[in-house]
């Protein structure tokens, strides 16, 4: 139900009954939950001081956070050069976390980051990590994803659909799970990314059906006794692979495939009671990343088990975990941490604001519930995606407009491209577009249903804003 109380930071005092116990009994895991308790209630502490005296320690370090964005896109230090393959990764998560804090670029380094992206493209479809590397489906994702962000024609057009389609189907599985590369490992990362490129870039229903035969299927079986998600099926249940595995059935609407009141039930585990942040794992240390994984999959759980209703609350401590990220996961030169005595970076600027954000507008849409300084507030995430909601949008228009030209002319789904790839066949012998090629069958060529509407699940209206 909807409220207008405010948030408020909690007795720190009477948090301390829930710190760890072990019960006499010292390992290396309870000595290290130990260490990062006792590191992050110095941060409550020293809180509890400043409050008086500053209050900056209220607010989101806003300006910081921008400068520190914007001089990473231009410049990376030198400790980066261990992502140099993962270089669309560092794009993505400095506009992603821009767009959070509300500031964008100026045109012409958005347009410079669509021709670096560009670069990044390989000839086989798909995008690499950087330039002249092979294709990968995370740095795909992570590509498509910055490109719908910027949303320019020029962007659009950089994605190349068409080549993208056949990157897809290169790295598809019989059983409908996805490797990373082709060759390359199959976990449930791969599945997402190709799920969230596909309907990103509102591929037709004919290709959706196709790519994704059996696909959700797979999925679930990564499900563990647990309830969460491992990367694989048998493997342990994480927060990452968790969020991968339950969006991406989202998107699919093949949500019911999977256990989701033991789900929901992992989930709302994560959040640790003392620090107010979530966990990625059973036993293991609260990580400022989580705050997107798990916090997101929340939401995503409650609108599949409430079958597409409104969301009317949140069913985790939305106040405490903009604590822990407010009060133990900012730099004061910028940028975000995974907690406290750990350097900022990029990965985590991003994922502890969109899991700030996710707290703020998971419910009560016209009331997001903000704690600290009403400045708070970041702009909302679509859960699905981790893009502007208001990018969703424009490109399922964008590319729906080529499907409507497909259907109507019968002309390649990629109208940029002058000729479409002969998908192993001799180009004089191949008149079909690229789509046709890959999906084509004993039976022929599957008919497109006609469907005007944004092809996304129904799942995505209920939780984003």
């Amino acid at each position: 139900m909807e409220t207008d109380e405010e948030l408020a930071f909690r007795d720190f005092n009477s948090l301390k009954r829930y710190k760890f116990n072990d019960e006499r009994t010292s390992t290396t895991t309870s000595r290290e939950q130990q260490k990062t308790e006792n590191s992050i209630e110095k941060c409550y502490n020293r809180f509890q001081q400043m409050q008086y005296l500053d209050a900056k320690v209220k607010k989101i370090h806003r300006e910081e956070h921008q400068r520190y964005l914007e001089t990473m896109l231009r410049r990376l230090p030198s400790h980066y050069e261990c992502l140099d393959s993962s270089r669309p990764w560092n794009v993505y998560w400095i506009l992603q976390a821009a767009h959070l804090l509300n500031f964008t670029f100026d045109e012409e380094t958005l347009e410079d980051v669509v021709q670096f992206l560009i670069k990044c493209r390989h000839p086989n479809g798909g995008f690499a990590g950087g330039p002249g590397q092979y294709p990968h489906l995370a740095p795909t994702y992570a590509a498509v994803n910055c490109l719908c962000i910027i949303g320019t024609p020029s962007a659009y057009r950089a994605i190349d659909r068409e080549s993208l389609i056949k990157f897809l189907f290169s790295v598809r599985e019989t059983d409908g799970s996805f490797r990373l590369h082709v060759d390359g490992e199959t976990d449930v990362r791969g599945a997402y990314c190709a799920i969230s490129c596909a309907k990103l870039t509102n591929m037709p229903d004919e290709v959706l059906k196709k790519l994704f035969d059996k696909t959700g299927d797979w999925i679930s079986s990564c499900q563990t006794y647990e309830g969460g998600f491992g990367g694989a099926p048998d493997l342990e249940a994480h927060g990452g692979y968790t969020f991968c595995g339950i969006a991406a059935l989202a998107l699919l609407d093949e949500g019911y495939k999977c256990d989701t009141q033991q789900l929901l039930k992992w989930n709302l585990q994560r959040q640790m009671p003392f620090e107010g942040g979530f966990q990625g794992r059973t036993n293991k240390l609260v990580d400022g990343c989580y705050s997107f994984w798990v916090g997101a999959t929340i939401p995503i759980t409650q609108a599949i088990i409430q079958e597409g209703e409104s969301l009317k609350e949140s069913l985790f401590d939305t106040g405490a975990l903009q604590e822990y990220i407010l009060l133990c996961c900012q730099k004061a030169n910028g940028g975000l941490i995974d907690k406290p005595g750990k350097p900022q970076d990029l990965y985590h600027t991003c994922y502890t604001l969109s899991g700030v954000s996710i707290a703020q507008h998971s419910s009560f849409s016209f009331n997001p519930q903000v704690l600290g300084d009403p400045v708070n507030e970041l702009l909302p995430t679509h859960p699905l995606f981790n893009v502007p909601p208001r990018a969703v949008a424009l490109s399922l228009g964008h590319f729906e407009q080529l499907n409507q030209n497909y259907k109507d002319s019968k002309i390649p789904l990629n109208t940029q491209q002058n000729s479409a790839p002969n998908c192993g066949k001799n180009s004089n012998d191949c008149e079909k577009s690229s789509t046709e090629c890959c999906m084509e069958t004993d039976n022929g060529i599957n008919n497109a249903e006609d469907d005007e509407e944004a092809r996304v699940s129904s799942v995505s209206s209920s939780i984003s804003n």
